[in-house]
């Protein structure tokens, strides 16, 4: 009890670490966008983090909760996972098309809020068809119904906001235009920065999200007589269905006595097994209330603020135009959208690459990292951490390089963005070469004992995740940026689709990382091939650099 109490202390007392650290970059932002940023910035940044704080308290566990609830395997729920992830992102396009051709993007994006809840409140039922321990079909069911509404609400929501806000920067640019040539370059500069800013405070809700559902769970754990573990789900599973083999018997033994507060004896194995599923899984469920409340609370913020943010336009008809001007525009449109689909293909391994955080990560902090005293979801905490401390550095040293002359185009961005996603797999490489580690089955199959001194330190997370984090800075805002740059007018909603479609095309194949990194005959060949997507794609990327530059001028 002791233990658990202080593991929860420790979770605690690097949250409030993290939120001292934090709240004095959330006021620079904000500061920020007041003085150099068009209004209703904010107002649209706030939106989003109450939306992404509700959708991060899910991501940081859901793999690990489908598993741990369903007693499924890494892979079919990582497979779960990836398909979700994709109709997160995919439906971004359909979302889109209903708001240029309505052109109603606020009420788009009410809606989905809207839907995304209903989603969460389904999610956050603690339902086991009378048995946490065999939970039927249908509850599975359930749960991907409650996935695919998330997924379809996010899509009226995400890219719609997105083109509101870019938007705003085409507003903001007419406007100086009016005021001189150095004005309007001043605008299109601060273009970049803004979607920084705008993306800074989806990570402010990510940062406290993984914290949301280990707390709920351990606490809840706690009220029953448990201490969490997490590797007693996959036993307990496997014990009920008489099917655990090799050690994973006697570790069953072990870690069981070791759950129980009191420290009597365990006695009757199927009851603890029943009791500490339900337990265990319970404390999740209710995590998804505050993902709900959150959805309600941008709902709020969104309609208390939106006549402060723009519509995007429709397409203005010009005067009859010649057939030369029609066929120039015509041909600037093809040149754009050529543009747009070559640096959505080299998104796409990205994607792939990046969002691991939830599959092969999530697996690698589970078993090869020691977190007794920190539960592995919170140590997705790490990414946003570093999205909010390191954007104003990455600013400041875009901006010093833009008063210079200096400046680096976004393509090339893109293109370092890709190297440094590399490094973090080259990283990992090493790692597990220098550990000696095998195939993610093979290592679940040892003795505890054993495991325990193969595990590595969580700074191994934490050097991974900066890696990963400084490659998203150079890629994901700066993509947004780019794809509000170069869209056509009349397609803005579709093209922030089509961005996010190229993330979902990526999220779908996601879950090939815990496949590899389970079945692989060594650690070391599954962080290769992320390694090698990444480094191919930046140069690709240069490959095209020129033509991109050209084009966005």
């Amino acid at each position: 009890m002791l233990q658990d109490l202080w593991n929860n202390n420790r979770m605690v007392a690097m949250l409030i670490a993290i939120l001292v650290v934090v709240v004095p970059f959330l006021i620079y932002y904000v500061v920020e966008a007041k003085r150099k940023h068009p209004k209703g910035l904010i107002s649209a940044a706030l939106s989003n983090m109450g939306e992404r704080f509700g959708y991060y308290i899910m991501n940081a566990v859901l793999l690990l909760f489908l598993c741990s609830k369903f007693g499924i395997s890494d892979d079919l729920a990582g497979w779960i996972y990836a398909v979700f992830y994709f109709l997160i992102y995919v439906l971004s396009l359909p979302g889109g098309m209903v708001a240029d051709r309505t052109q109603n993007f606020k009420g788009t994006i009410m809606t989905g809020l809207l839907v995304m809840a209903t989603g969460y409140v389904i999610i956050s039922l603690p339902v086991f068809g009378g048995n946490p321990g065999n939970v039927p079909m249908w509850v599975l069911v359930l749960t991907c119904v409650a996935l695919v509404l998330i997924a379809s609400g996010n899509g009226l929501f995400k890219g719609n906001l997105q083109a509101i806000v870019g938007q705003m920067y085409d507003n903001y640019e007419a406007e100086a235009a009016k005021q001189g040539p150095e004005a309007l370059a001043v605008a299109k500069s601060r273009r970049d920065s803004g979607f920084q800013i705008f993306y800074v405070f989806i990570n402010i809700g990510g940062v406290i999200a993984p914290f949301v559902a280990p707390l709920l769970r351990s606490a809840m754990l706690k009220l029953d007589g448990f201490i969490y573990n997490a590797d007693l789900p996959r036993l307990c599973h496997g014990f009920l269905s008489a099917n655990l083999k090799g050690d994973d018997l006697n570790n069953l033994n072990e870690l069981a006595q070791g759950a129980m507060v009191n420290g009597a004896p365990v006695g009757d194995m199927a009851a603890f097994c029943t009791s500490y599923l339900e337990s265990f899984n319970t404390g999740v469920h209710y995590s998804y209330i505050a993902s709900a409340l959150a959805m309600i609370l941008s709902f709020v913020i969104f309609v208390s603020t939106r006549k402060s943010m723009p519509n995007p336009v429709k397409k203005v008809k010009a005067a009859a135009a010649t057939s030369t001007e029609v066929e120039a525009d015509a041909k600037e449109i093809r040149q754009r959208l050529y543009a747009l689909f070559a640096v959505l293909g080299v998104a796409v391994f990205f994607w792939f690459s990046f969002h691991q955080n939830g599959q092969s990560l999530s697996v690698f902090a589970r078993d090869f990292c020691d977190t007794n005293s920190i539960a592995p979801e919170i140590w997705q905490c790490i990414n946003p951490f570093f999205v909010i401390v390191l954007t104003p550095i990455i600013m400041l040293v875009f901006g010093a390089m833009a008063k210079k002359g200096n400046d680096i185009s976004t393509p090339k961005k893109i293109a370092i963005g890709m190297f440094v996603s590399a490094c973090a797999y080259l990283f990992l490489l090493a790692i597990a070469v220098v550990n000696n580690y095998p195939s993610g089955e093979e290592f679940k199959g040892l003795a505890e004992a054993t495991k325990a001194t193969m595990k590595a330190g969580p700074w191994v997370l934490i050097v991974t995740y900066f890696f990963l984090t400084v490659a998203e800075l150079f890629i994901s805002p700066l993509g947004l940026s780019f794809v509000s740059k170069i869209a056509p007018s009349h397609l803005q909603g579709i093209c922030q689709g089509l961005w996010l479609c190229a993330t979902a095309i990526g999220n779908l194949f996601i879950a090939l990382g815990v496949t590899m990194l389970n079945s692989f005959p060594s650690q070391w060949m599954c962080w290769a091939v992320f390694a090698f997507f990444c480094l191919i794609s930046m140069a690709v990327m240069l490959g095209m650099l020129k033509w991109l530059e050209r084009v966005t001028k």
